[in-house]
């Protein structure tokens, strides 16, 4: 029996205004597959409360963020995030994770409190209060498939993807995108999370006629199976398009793992504009030359906090009712440029790069 879950639990609603800070979950991996994106998330996102403190705070309270772990058990993670919502402890989620954890998160925020989703994603999200900072398919994966059909002649791919949410929906949608063009889906295989056996999906590469593959893995599972397909000998006249990965990966991966491969984003460190390199150079100053590899991943929960902050500014409420009626206002500047709320998504340029050793190089903007 499913027990609906009351409005605002146990809590006094109206505490959440009398507290002097704007408390938010930052829900992101500090364990499992995606744990590596942990340390640049966390870093991405203090740089924001900083910037949001500086600019006021978010309704005149200062920002205080509250870690969560999305490596965590999903259960773990669910009740986690439905004690700090039904308590009053948190104003709003926000977080880059994987999508099997934004699909135990929204039912403990729907219609409760804001919830800011920062990564690319298979699409289709609609649940109450819930905004996107991420690209789907149609704006990055799709584009970067027409890009290679036209410029290298790839038109045949095999899938390798975790099993999972995310790659499984989005090898879906592929093939629905793929049957209108001449681009095909020749095989796929998923694998489990963090899984190191990777010799059936070598064998099926190995073995079609796939020109490219598709990598929808995670993480230090994308940068093992990097590995095992260089030391393969598959990168040999086959190109990759991975859409999990930052540089974090390519560092795991090493350099003689990355010939041939393609990644797309909304934001590269390596892009030249004037917003993204400030933002790199300050990134750099903050936290000096070992700190966790800035990439697309950790920024996004910088982009996250700025909509949270912008969602509620221009609202001047955290009530979901009040941000909706103003969300198609909303507006902001960071390392990507100006960003505006279309919906509940946010639009951006998205960038196509390939690997050059152990950095991306920006090759064009995606229509």
């Amino acid at each position: 029996m499913v027990i609906p879950l009351p409005r605002w639990g146990s809590a006094d609603p109206a505490a959440r205004y009398r507290r002097p800070t704007v408390d938010i979950a930052l829900v992101v991996p500090l364990s499992g597959p995606a744990g590596m994106f942990g340390p640049s998330c966390e870093a991405c996102a203090d740089l924001a409360v900083d910037d949001i403190n500086a600019a006021g705070g978010i309704l005149d309270r200062p920002v205080r963020l509250h870690p969560v772990d999305a490596g965590a058990p999903l259960p773990v993670l669910a009740e986690r995030i439905d004690r700090m919502v039904s308590t009053g402890q948190v104003d709003g989620v926000v977080g880059w994770h994987l999508s099997n954890a934004r699909r135990v998160i929204t039912p403990r925020t729907a219609g409760r409190v804001p919830y800011v989703y920062t990564t690319f994603y298979e699409g289709g999200e609609d649940s109450d209060g819930v905004y996107m900072v991420g690209e789907t398919p149609d704006h990055q994966l799709f584009p970067a498939l027409r890009w290679l059909r036209g410029e290298h002649g790839i038109r045949r791919w095999c899938v390798i993807g975790n099993d999972y949410v995310w790659p499984r929906e989005t090898a879906r949608v592929t093939r629905e995108f793929a049957a209108g063009t001449d681009i095909g889906i020749v095989g796929e295989v998923f694998l489990p999370l963090g899984g190191r056996d990777f010799r059936g999906a070598l064998d099926l590469i190995a073995d079609s006629p796939a020109q490219g593959v598709l990598l929808f893995m995670v993480g230090a599972d994308c940068a093992a199976f990097n590995r095992a397909f260089a030391r393969a000998g598959l990168d040999e006249g086959r190109l990759r398009l991975s859409m999990m990965i930052g540089e974090d990966v390519l560092y795991a991966g090493g350099a003689d793992s990355t010939r041939g491969l393609f990644t797309a984003s909304g934001y590269f460190e390596s892009l030249v504009s004037t917003p993204g390199m400030d933002f790199g150079a300050r990134y750099l100053r903050e936290f000096g030359p070992a700190a966790p590899a800035l990439n697309n991943i950790g920024e996004s929960c910088y982009e996250g906090l700025l909509l949270f902050a912008s969602l509620a500014d221009t609202a001047r409420s955290l009530d979901l009712r009040t941000i909706e009626r103003s969300a198609a206002r909303v507006s902001y500047g960071g390392p990507r440029g100006e960003v505006r709320v279309r919906g509940t998504h946010t639009t951006q340029p998205v960038y196509l790069a390939d690997a050059d050793a152990l950095e991306f190089s920006v090759l064009t903007e995606l229509g």
